[in-house]
């Protein structure tokens, strides 16, 4: 058994480190590589008597290297495959490639002892595990501990009326996760979003009209408040003293009517730092941050990148008619890989973009990398012509996509400098900071694309 030689390759450093403790204990001889370039160079030195190979690296993922290893006469010896969520897709093309089994993380010691003692004594595949679909509602995608606590969460908020209070970056979906909500509550009307531009025109009229008004329209349904600190101080104090209240009085009414509908809050950036700016009032914020829920950025879940992908792929087939493309882990893994400044919205536009503008067949890195490259227009000729596809969105939308272009081009002219961007827009430089952070925009990364 000492002469028996094993490569362990994974980025993660504990994983790397505990999977070869193990199997120094167990007598074995291992070497580990830390990345695809590394475990590379370790298999051309000398090729091992097994491999276990982690799937998602940010260089090389794991399948182009088990296909490198594989072309000609096969892999000159056993691949085991880990992944911290392995899907049907990619068992499927590991398979074809010759891995002989998966390992999921965490790691389980016997399973790991077991899938090393059969893979060393047969190279015949083993069975592997399949990968239900989900189902195509609205509930959150992603199996991240981050998502399944969210969903845990949710779920427990969802059985109390009490308002609920969601924060999270532009574009992360706290609309859609709101909207699940509402559905896991029951609720007996619809959901209704507030339209901060018209709570600008008529505030009182907008939400106390006895049948117009959204309070007379929503009864028992669910009131959504994107963004409240964009909403006027006006509308702010009036649904201050509605929800203090717990009940509202129709324009022209005698009697007040109890306040039925759940009050849903989605908000970008740090809510305490929009009461500081005062531009939300301190005494809704407290009244509508009761149950506080908080949806990650989606860089920090890169592993559910893969699962959105095939969501998204798969909702664009079924409801817009697109063709549906494989999306092989060498591409999977370059959109694991990226920052994703404009989270589940930016990752949704990009799969469109790939379905709509691609060929056929599997959708390449290159496809891939030509989709993340979005940059905004030098010059605009008109009304619209940055922002081709705003006229088709709500209000609050299109102008949240406007700002995320227009900063951006500004901070490309700034060369990533927030101070001369300050001075070209004139924003004070706080507010700014805020600013770039609810929008998902990283000057870090624009100053370095701006030098290369």
């Amino acid at each position: 058994m000492a002469q028996t030689r094993i490569l362990v390759v994974d980025d993660e450093t504990d994983i790397r480190q505990l999977i070869s403790d193990i199997l120094e204990d167990e007598g074995y001889d291992v070497e580990s590589a830390e990345n695809g370039e590394a475990a590379r160079a370790a298999f051309s030195r000398e090729t091992p008597d097994l491999v276990l190979l982690d799937i998602w690296m940010p260089d090389v993922d794991g399948i182009s290297l088990l296909k490198e290893w594989s072309s000609g006469d096969g892999v000159a010896c056993p691949v085991v495959m880990i992944s911290g969520h392995g899907t049907l897709e990619t068992a499927v093309e590991a398979t074809r490639l010759g891995a002989v089994d998966f390992i999921q993380k965490p790691v389980s010691l016997a399973k790991l002892l077991a899938t090393v003692k059969q893979a060393l004594g047969t190279r015949q595949p083993a069975n592997r595990p399949g990968g239900g679909q989900r189902g195509r509602d609205a509930e959150p995608q992603g199996s991240s501990p981050q998502m399944q606590l969210l969903r845990q969460k949710a779920e427990q908020a969802a059985r109390h009326d009490q308002p609920i209070f969601i924060t999270g970056e532009a574009g992360s979906g706290k609309e859609g996760l709101a909207a699940w909500i509402h559905r896991l509550s029951g609720g007996e009307t619809g959901f209704t979003v507030l339209d901060a531009a018209r709570t600008g025109e008529d505030a009182t009229g907008y939400l106390l009209a006895e049948d117009t008004g959204v309070l007379a329209h929503i009864d028992k349904g669910t009131l959504y408040l994107p963004e409240p600190q964009w909403l006027p101080r006006e509308a702010q104090a009036l649904l201050s003293a509605v929800l203090e209240a717990r009940q509202w009085t129709p324009i022209g009414a005698n009697a007040p009517r109890a306040l039925q509908c759940r009050v849903i809050t989605g908000i970008s950036g740090d809510p305490e730092a929009h009461v500081r700016n005062g531009d939300l009032l301190e005494q809704l914020y407290l009244q509508l941050n009761v149950l506080p829920l908080h949806l990650p950025a989606l860089r920090d879940r890169p592993q559910d990148v893969p699962e959105l992908v095939g969501w998204y792929n798969d909702w664009f087939s079924n409801h817009e008619g697109l063709a549906w493309r494989s999306f092989p882990v060498s591409a999977l893994n370059r959109l694991r890989n990226h920052a994703w400044p404009g989270n589940e919205r930016e990752l949704r536009n990009v799969v469109q973009r790939l379905l709509i503008m691609g060929g056929e067949g599997e959708v390449s890195v290159q496809e891939v990398d030509e989709a993340l490259r979005s940059p905004v227009p030098e010059t605009a000729t008109g009304p619209g012509s940055a922002l081709p596809g705003a006229f088709e969105l709500p209000l609050r939308e299109a102008r949240e996509q406007f700002e995320r272009e227009y900063l951006t081009y500004q901070l490309r002219k700034a060369g990533g400098s927030v101070g001369k961007l300050s001075d070209a827009v004139g924003m004070e430089r706080t507010h700014l900071y805020r600013k770039l952070r609810s929008l998902g925009i990283d000057p870090k990364r624009i100053a370095s694309e701006t030098e290369s």
